[in-house]
């Protein structure tokens, strides 16, 4: 156990034990936050990680993430000509530059406690929460959402107008996980801690969550909860148990995840759109 996360456990505890608030929270308490969110805007702490084939929550990163909601009281902040009230400024994106990363004005919002890596394009309006991975190389387009603690890796391209959720509580439960060289095509969206395994391909438009059926052609299974590795997957629809109704004939349909393998035809568009980015 490293020191901060020594300092974040113990002051958890006494914020659950009602020892400690907002209002009588010290130097020394607030020096331990920031030390806290200079980790995770480094990448020195991330809300999950990767131990064999299963991504695991370091409920201690997320516990110093509802610390600084908890010792915190809300502020009044300036940002571009307007007044915005929240318990954290947005990040210091000052040296974005210095590392290739690029995120263009009048909507890109980084808060405070998100990690952006090197050569990273962030495309306004987008938005990425407070304990958030982006890894180096990665597109988060216009319209974007990456919600708090969502672990996003290295060369991903999130088309516009996605969607990741963010898993914050409980803190034992794994965020949104969005493995290295994904593609994940416009209007997708990802929630409840759903994994998308490296190099897969994702159409339009497709929901990935938990509740929704991945019908893994490649395996001949039936998974939930993630898609495998190096797949290409689009939204398909399936016969429900609800037949005919008074109010429509023909039964009624269920979303469902369809995930094949990834063809070369869609590694070769995929390196054309890389192409164009550079």
């Amino acid at each position: 156990m490293s020191t901060l996360e020594q300092e974040i456990t113990e002051l958890w505890s006494q914020y659950q034990d009602d020892e400690i608030d907002a209002g009588s929270a010290g130097e020394d308490a607030y020096a331990t936050l920031e030390a806290f969110l200079d980790a995770l805007e480094a990448g020195d702490a991330r809300a999950a990680e990767k131990h064999g084939d299963t991504w695991e929550a370091n409920e201690w990163v997320k516990q110093g993430i509802l610390l600084n909601f908890g010792l915190r009281s809300i502020q009044r902040f300036e940002h571009g000509g307007v007044t915005y009230n929240d318990v954290l400024p947005l990040a210091d994106s000052s040296d974005y530059g210095e590392r290739g990363s690029r995120n263009t004005p009048d909507g890109t919002v980084v808060r405070q406690g998100a990690h952006i890596g090197s050569d990273c394009i962030l495309m306004s309006p987008a938005f990425v929460n407070i304990g958030a991975h982006v890894g180096d190389g990665t597109l988060v387009d216009s319209c974007d959402t990456v919600g708090s603690c969502a672990q996003i890796g290295a060369n991903v391209k999130l088309g516009a107008n996605t969607l990741i959720g963010g898993v914050l509580e409980p803190v034992e439960n794994a965020p949104v996980i969005v493995e290295d060289n994904v593609s994940l095509g416009a209007g997708c969206r990802v929630t409840s801690g759903f994994v998308v395994g490296e190099n897969s391909v994702v159409g339009e438009n497709t929901l990935l969550t938990p509740r929704i059926p991945v019908y893994d052609l490649v395996e001949e299974e039936v998974v939930y909860g993630e898609l495998p590795a190096n797949r290409r997957a689009f939204t398909r629809f399936v016969e429900s148990s609800i037949s005919d109704h008074d109010l429509f004939e023909g039964g009624a349909y269920k979303p469902a995840v369809v995930a094949t393998d990834l063809e070369t035809e869609t590694l070769e568009a995929t390196e054309r759109e890389d192409a164009l980015r550079e």
